[in-house]
């Protein structure tokens, strides 16, 4: 009776995800990562009870936490959302075999908005030295539609070359890539902004239009070492992580 009963219990994703406020943080950190004050102030709870199920969460291996480069007493939150896409696939699976979910791919021959007008995106982090270009590049190669996305920043510095040797194993090519300084957009309209930079992200002025915006809290890989023989891994899984994000965001654009 025992073994029938654990034989027929929802999958552990399941019964960790359908828990109301987790659902919500989960859905919350779908769209940008997020410090806990702010998933406080959204899912209208005690931070005490945002903080606990943060950690089950944390623990179940769903969202992840990185201190701010902005301020290092604060910590910003996200969702591993490949991993849940793989947990739904199998729960899916779990429930009948013919319920098997394919993975989110930036798959040119299937795109249903090649008639649209295409949306715009603007990638920011503080020097547009490597993050928001490698980003602006990545979606472009990857966009399953026409995609008009640019990249800048508030300091803006030359271009990493680690940045060029990583994009240039994905067979893109932006050595030709200035910097630029976000003032060039002020009075542009985009639909979507990104900041890839804690400190960018707390500082980073209004667009008109009301663009929908998204913070990645992604680290500087150039401050990862003091030579580019040190830092090259740390582009690189960044590059990896920035990839897999801009396919779910290809994907939300698509909608």
């Amino acid at each position: 009776m025992r073994a029938e009963t654990e034989a027929s219990a929802p999958p552990a994703f399941v019964q960790l995800a359908a828990h109301p406020i987790r659902w919500r943080i989960l859905g919350e950190l779908a769209r940008s990562d997020r410090r806990v004050r702010e998933l406080t102030d959204v899912i209208a709870e005690p931070q005490s009870l945002v903080s606990y199920h943060l950690g089950r969460l944390r623990t179940g291996g769903l969202v992840t936490a990185r201190r701010s480069s902005a301020d290092g007493r604060d910590a910003y939150y996200s969702v591993d959302l490949a991993r849940c896409g793989d947990l739904v696939a199998s729960t899916a699976a779990s429930l009948h075999p013919g319920l098997r979910l394919g993975p989110v791919t930036g798959d040119r021959e299937h795109s249903t908005r090649s008639a649209q007008r295409a949306p715009s995106v603007l990638f920011l982090c503080t020097g547009n030295s490597a993050r928001s270009q490698m980003a602006e590049a990545l979606m472009v190669q990857h966009a399953a539609f026409p995609v008009k996305a640019f990249s800048a920043g508030s300091r803006p510095k030359a271009l990493h070359p680690n940045a060029v040797r990583v994009m240039r194993t994905r067979g893109i090519d932006i050595r030709d890539h200035r910097p630029k300084h976000l003032d060039e957009f002020a009075r542009r309209r985009f639909d979507y902004v990104v900041t890839l930079c804690d400190r960018l992200r707390e500082e980073c002025p209004e667009f008109p239009g009301q663009p929908d915006v998204t913070h990645w809290s992604m680290p500087d890989p150039s401050a990862a070492g003091a030579t580019d023989a040190e830092t090259y891994p740390v582009f690189a899984r960044v590059a990896d992580e920035i990839e897999r994000r801009i396919h779910f965001l290809l994907a939300l654009i698509e909608q």
